[in-house]
């Protein structure tokens, strides 16, 4: 088995919920979180740990919620405590989510000194009526502001997050956003189109957004724009400048093991002989959470193993996300099963255009990625 291990620590909180957010976040009710948080996280690593021996950990991805709400010297104490319990990769990625509007001057390069390596910021647009409808609480001068505290902090690995088919939004207004996003000299672009998830505001009201080809033509301008500048797509929103793939998310998508600490927090391991998959869920409120770490003797939260029959479905989900798709040994290696056991399926999607072999492997083609809800669907059990 792989001993590489990517970690998840999910903060819960934000200053305010936008209403198109579908994630575990809660509106932060005092000046800043509660520093027993990273007690709670600690204590949690301690509990997983028998799950994770002998493994390193290769990449670290702190997402929120605002994780930048915490102060870097939190940051500090609890990756010291987890080098504690174990190893590191030498050049391991840890990513730490912001919003430009949480920063205050300086603080990232507090976050650079406590380890922080690569961060992920939360532009989404640069227009100030788009913002203002998403509920953003900071502006396009606060993401400006925080990219110049990133070079100056020596971050130069960072991501910005931008929307797109947002409400009302024209076609200019959407490539401005690419254009600005571009000046500013990411290592990775995250470009993803509003989508109205269940539970959110947006859901149960929602927003006029762009017609379903008035939002394809913003998106494939908007790469064409991406890829002028020397932004490559390597996954459905995922676009990177040479050497600059998330790593992180890379793990995710290539259904490699992640252990999940934190308030809502998921987790993926592949346990014993003969492997079986493990799916792990947190509790989700931060009181519950901490409440249950506390008197907790061992993991708390919701677990169970994947049905063998649902693997090639919950693998295809995620590698079919990728450009360059998947190898023949990472499918067996990562649900040890033999890929041979889906040839009919494999073949099917190729004969409708939807896939293509290639060394070792698959990988889906230009008409895959754009109908991949298709192409996912049909590795259902």
């Amino acid at each position: 088995m792989d001993t590489s291990l990517a970690l998840y620590v999910h903060m819960p909180w934000c200053v305010r919920k936008c209403p198109y957010c579908d994630f575990n976040s809660h509106q932060l009710k005092s000046a800043q979180p509660d520093a027993s948080y990273i007690d709670a996280l600690i204590r949690d690593f301690d509990i997983e740990a028998p799950r994770v021996a002998g493994r390193r950990i290769d990449s670290v991805f702190f997402g929120g919620g605002t994780p930048s709400l915490f102060a870097p010297s939190e940051f500090a104490r609890l990756l010291a405590a987890l080098k504690e319990r174990i190893a590191f990769a030498d050049d391991v990625e840890i990513t730490l989510e912001a919003n430009p509007g949480t920063i205050e001057c300086g603080r990232f390069s507090g976050y650079a000194q406590a380890g922080i390596n690569r961060v992920s910021l939360g532009a989404q647009s640069f227009d100030a009526r788009a913002l203002k409808v998403l509920g953003r609480i900071h502006s396009a001068d606060d993401t400006h502001r925080a990219v110049e505290e990133l070079r100056a902090a020596k971050l130069d690995n960072f991501n910005l997050d931008l929307m797109y088919a947002l409400p009302q939004q024209t076609p200019e207004e959407a490539h401005s956003d690419v254009r600005i996003a571009c000046s500013l000299g990411p290592a990775h672009i995250s470009y993803y189109q509003l989508t109205l998830e269940p539970g959110t505001v947006f859901h149960s009201r929602p927003p006029v957004l762009p017609d379903e080809e008035a939002a394809w033509q913003i998106q494939t301008a908007g790469q064409a724009m991406l890829a002028q500048a020397g932004y490559s797509q390597y996954e459905v929103s995922a676009y990177a400048k040479e050497g600059a793939r998330c790593r992180h998310n890379l793990n995710y998508w290539l259904f490699g093991d992640y252990l999940g600490i934190g308030a809502g927090a998921h987790g993926k391991l592949s346990l014993g002989l003969p492997m079986r998959v493990l799916r792990t869920t947190k509790p989700k409120q931060p009181r519950e959470y901490q409440d249950q770490i506390r008197r907790a003797q061992d993991a708390v939260g919701d677990s169970g193993f994947v049905a063998a029959a649902d693997l090639p479905f919950e693998f295809m989900l995620n590698a079919l996300r990728l450009n360059d798709g998947f190898r023949r040994d990472c499918y067996e290696g990562r649900t040890g099963l033999a890929l041979n056991m889906l040839d009919g399926q494999l073949d099917r999607a190729r004969e409708r255009g939807l896939l293509e072999e290639i060394f070792a492997g698959w990988r889906p083609t230009d008409l895959g990625r754009r109908f991949l809800n298709d192409l996912q669907a049909s590795f259902l059990a």
